[in-house]
């Protein structure tokens, strides 16, 4: 299964690309027992539309055709589900099971989310009621998604 990381703006060099890089390898590593053969990103420019709803449906157009139709859709919006990382650990582990070929996490640019991007959306996750920076959000993905990993091959390294 390929897992996608998709995201509205650039990572530019720093820690937060840093970290990032360094949660892309390990889950390269600990994936392949649970069946994620890779992990790709996709990064797309901000919409320079005049409004924030022209921009947000603009950006939400270019992501969705950049994936796959049968693509499992995790949109991260503070309007999602909060939940535990075993909670989201086991979401994932039925979306491998049900056979699905591509698993992607959404992260919005600056002004959040389209109405239709939600709508797309297999499931909505949230990190909280807070606003946080998309690269800090691509940092906090990538780490939960190898938390899952962990998590599911038993591994050490989420304690509860």
């Amino acid at each position: 299964m390929r897992v996608v990381v998709a995201a509205v703006g650039r990572l530019k060099s720093g820690p937060e690309h840093d970290l990032v890089a360094r949660y892309a390898k390990r889950i390269q590593k600990s994936g392949k027992p649970i069946g994620i053969t890779s992990l790709d990103h996709i990064e797309i420019p901000e919409s320079r539309a005049e409004t924030a709803d022209q921009r947000k449906e603009e950006e939400a157009e270019i992501l969705l055709s950049k994936l796959n139709p049968k693509t499992y859709i995790f949109a991260f919006d503070e309007r999602g589900k909060n939940g535990s990382s075993p909670d989201f650990a086991s979401q994932i582990q039925t979306v491998l099971d049900s056979g699905v070929g591509d698993i992607a996490f959404i992260i919005g640019g600056p002004d959040g989310l389209a109405q239709s991007m939600r709508n797309n959306a297999n499931q909505i996750v949230s990190f909280g009621k807070l606003t946080m920076p998309h690269q800090l959000v691509r940092v906090l993905v990538l780490e939960q998604i190898y938390r899952t990993t962990t998590i599911l091959t038993n591994h050490p390294y989420h304690r509860e």
